[in-house]
């Protein structure tokens, strides 16, 4: 019998307060970024803000608020925006896809020709002391922020070459990692799915057995305050 010890579904969750560095713009907040594979949701748990999201549909800013939830699918430019003390918990698809390397930051054009390039410009010196880490972080956000607004002007203006390009560069980034997103797929939302099926069959032949297998699993944050790409990230084991 297939079995799954994952969350539901194997969606991850963390904890996310979003930045308050004020950008270029005047607005405070997070590193836009899109995922490939993954939709992720937010659930706001306090404070006040919104979400700027781009699509080849267009520009949309949606406000959020305590008790707000809001999901995008992949593909979707997002950008958190902190107008008071914004937080939030994330769900994420595939075992935490989203944290784990299914993002591209929007990055100007020159950042996006080659893995090694842009690396570069996004890897946070993990290693060095917080302020250093956070130095980084916001300066790859402000990178972010730049790509973004040029991206949104031209989809505004009717213009979808520079998205497209975009996309193209995301994808062809991302293809070296393909190997080991598959895998975790395959043992988490796959399996997922699979063990549903295999309960199905067993209830529909009145075989209830596999409910003695039953389990329990409680955790805390393996870490907390981690620079993510939104805010600081209070972040569960992977499992």
């Amino acid at each position: 019998m297939v079995t799954h010890a994952g969350p539901p579904g194997s969606v991850a969750v963390s904890h996310l307060r979003v930045y308050d560095w004020p950008a270029a713009d005047g607005l405070r907040g997070g590193t836009p970024h899109l995922h490939l594979t993954c939709t992720e949701g937010y659930v706001v748990t306090g404070g006040s803000g919104a979400v700027q999201t781009l699509t080849a549909s267009g520009f949309l800013q949606t406000p959020l608020s305590a008790g707000a939830l809001v999901w995008f699918t992949p593909g979707t430019i997002h950008r958190l925006i902190n107008d008071d003390g914004l937080r939030l918990v994330v769900l994420m698809q595939n075992s935490g896809l989203p944290e784990a390397g299914d993002a591209v930051l929007t990055l100007p054009p020159r950042h996006l020709t080659d893995p090694d390039t842009y690396r570069a410009a996004t890897a946070l010196p993990l290693d060095s002391p917080e302020r250093t880490q956070e130095l980084a972080a916001r300066t790859r956000r402000d990178l972010a922020v730049e790509g973004f607004l040029a991206l949104r002007a031209a989809t505004e203006a009717g213009d979808p070459a520079p998205l497209a390009a975009f996309h193209r560069a995301a994808a062809a980034l991302v293809r070296p990692k393909l190997p080991a997103w598959r895998e975790r797929w395959q043992r988490g939302a796959a399996a997922a799915s699979a063990a549903t099926g295999e309960q199905l069959d067993h209830l529909a032949e009145g075989d209830a057995t596999y409910l003695a297998q039953a389990a329990v699993r409680a955790e805390q944050p393996a870490a907390y305050g981690r620079f993510g790409m939104c805010g600081r990230l209070d972040v569960y084991p992977a499992v």
